[in-house]
């Protein structure tokens, strides 16, 4: 039998994996962002290019990472070299958008610890102005009566009547948005003034990598236990939201808003692009996540299954969220005498803006803004730790002697991954943060994940080739996937892919947040953040052609394409089923392991004997 494993951790039990596998793949873009994109997009409308991107790339494409992390139990780097070295820079670029993606992503999680924290009061400090933090356009409903004149119809006849009430500001914002600006981020004019340190952030921040540390700290032995609370609790917090957002009065015209289809749209094709981002986001493909989490599982564990519910618990998230969300702003929208598209928004507002306005007018606020905040804390949380596992695994796989030689323990290579995260996140908590954080958010990932997508996709289907995939999964589980999946595989989801890349840089628009304008060095910061991802792509192939065996530069390219992984598509080596341990019987009495140390062309065989 020609399949290679590699001495590697495991995950304990096969729902651990599971668990952790959901808790990365449904997170913070299920709550603040579908529930926008279904209503900026169509509505109920909406969810028809979603499913269809979801069954036609999004399912494919997480059975295919899943099925060559396992296969390959490499992260990223070492499965795309051992899949097709020339494109081993895909999965670099992974792990550097991974880190960039753990720099800022706990700030986030920062911010609902920050809300957390002022849950624990009577009174909201969010629900009125408060002159130790309010701006002077603070306005929270009070105010000086003054008289208005409005026309009424009074005996059918339409006359001019004086009435007596308070009028709001034309320069007015809310409180619950002056909260989040002048009290939590102490938010400056522009990402030119970056201001100072906010000090309270940066001591939650800090609080938040000592518990991603924790989570990961011994890898599957210690994610596989905590993701038993962190993967689970948010659905009791979110039905339980759910339940009271559907109670509340204007819940049914919120709801409505939500669901409501609008066909017109599906003709948009920005809409397609939209739900194409999505489902990529949601499940994470093209992160690295999935494959590094896949590469601690048993080898003969069954893929399939893993795909199915993975995919199924996120699109039902994503649904539950939305519900959960519009019944909250149908309310909030009641009370303002509002329509629902005048209070709904995205990201940060949504969940920092939005929802707390609508706590604090919601009896037993405190209680539910708390359960809210926590909800995020852990939807955030799982992802945050498997994406900084992205980073350790990759690194413990390529330079695993250096840090045993040096470092003696895996422990002390998680602090330095952290810490070194936790600093470069510091850009993000200063008062000016929310400019930088924007700017990164939207280059760092967003930009180039369908570029890094197309390659990984072409990397594995096209010159390791579907049909040898499917093979490794018959070799792990018995029978070949269905041809459906192949398909997609060879076809459907590059083209895809490759159409919203190229749709996405022709409509490209420099970037804005809430109409502030960057200026051209902060524009060309974010593509320096892009490029350091896009980079890795073509860096990766003159390396490996560079040092691939080879007389000549064609002799080179040649071997450059050629898998490191064994081939058995001679069929002199029938596929046979492997053990939970990693070990495959063969017919003649044989078990073959092979072990990897280091580089993927030195490697140790032990023969050992086992009765059959």
């Amino acid at each position: 039998m020609r399949v290679l494993i590699e001495e590697r951790e495991n995950w304990s039990k096969k729902l651990e994996f599971i668990l952790a596998a959901i808790g990365y793949s449904v997170g913070l873009g299920n709550v603040w962002r579908f529930p926008y994109l279904c209503f900026e997009s169509g509505g109920g409308a909406f969810l028809i290019p979603f499913f269809l991107m979801l069954v036609l790339c999004g399912v494919p494409l997480l059975y295919m990472e899943l099925s060559i992390g396992q296969y390959t139990r490499q992260g990223p780097v070492g499965a795309l070299a051992k899949i097709c070295p020339l494109f081993k820079g895909a999965g670099l670029a992974t792990v550097v958008i991974s880190f960039l993606f753990t720099t800022y992503y706990n700030v986030i999680i920062t911010w609902a610890f920050y809300y957390l924290f002022n849950t624990f009061k009577s009174v909201l400090p969010w629900s009125y102005c408060d002159p130790e933090w309010a701006s002077p356009n603070c306005w929270d409903g009070n105010g000086n009566a003054t008289t208005v004149w409005r026309n009424v119809t009074v005996g059918g006849m339409t006359v001019l009547k004086n009435f007596t009430e308070v009028v709001r500001p034309n320069n007015s914002v809310s409180v619950t948005e002056d909260f989040y600006a002048s009290k939590v981020l102490g938010k400056t004019s522009g990402i030119d003034e970056p201001g100072v340190l906010k000090w309270d952030l940066v001591l939650i921040l800090l609080l938040c990598w000592v518990i991603v540390y924790f989570c990961i700290w011994k890898g599957p032995k210690s994610t596989g236990k905590v993701v038993y609370f962190t993967a689970t609790f948010p659905y009791l917090v979110l039905l339980v939201l759910l339940v009271r957002g559907l109670t509340l009065e204007g819940s049914y015209k919120g709801v409505m808003y939500f669901i409501n289809p609008k066909w017109h749209l599906l003709l948009d094709a920005k809409v397609w692009v939209y739900a194409a981002a999505q489902t990529f986001n949601s499940l994470g493909i093209a992160f690295g996540g999935i494959i590094t989490m896949s590469s601690y599982n048993k080898f003969n564990n069954n893929i399939l299954k893993d795909v199915l519910t993975i995919a199924a618990v996120d699109a039902v998230t994503c649904i539950l969220a939305g519900f959960a969300i519009f019944a909250t702003l149908g309310f909030l929208a009641h009370n303002q005498g509002k329509e629902v598209e005048d209070v709904i928004s995205q990201g940060p507002g949504l969940v920092f803006i939005i929802y707390p306005e609508a706590f604090s007018t919601m009896p037993g606020s405190p209680v539910f803004a708390f359960a809210f905040f926590f909800m995020l804390i852990l939807l955030g949380i799982d992802s945050q730790f498997c994406s900084t596992e992205v980073i350790v695994t990759t690194i413990y796989d390529h330079f695993g002697y250096y840090v045993k030689k040096y470092l003696k323990r895996k422990e002390f290579l998680v602090i330095i991954v952290c810490s070194v995260s936790f600093l470069c996140g510091l850009p993000n908590v200063t008062q000016g943060g929310i400019y930088f954080f924007s700017l990164i958010d939207h280059y760092a990932a967003a930009v180039s994940l369908m570029y890094l997508a197309f390659f990984e996709v072409i990397a594995i289907t096209w010159f390791y080739g579907a049909r040898r995939l499917a093979r490794n999964v018959e070799e792990m589980n018995g029978q070949q996937p269905n041809i459906f999946f192949i398909v997609c595989w060879y076809f459907i989801s590059p083209i895809f892919i490759f159409g919203i890349w190229l749709f996405s840089m022709i409509q490209y628009q420099p970037f804005k947040m809430d109409g502030y304008e960057y200026p051209p060095w902060a524009a060309a910061l974010g593509w320096s953040l892009a490029i350091m991802s896009i980079i890795c792509v073509p860096a990766g192939m003159v390396h490996s052609v560079y040092y691939a065996k080879g007389d000549t530069l064609l002799a080179k390219f040649k071997s450059s394409l050629k898998s490191t992984l064994p081939d058995d598509s001679d069929g002199q080596y029938p596929p046979l089923h492997a053990n939970g341990n990693g070990d495959v019987p063969i017919q003649n009495g044989v078990t073959d392991k092979y072990i990897f140390k280091g580089d993927v062309d030195s490697m140790e065989k032990n023969d050992i004997n086992t009765p059959m």
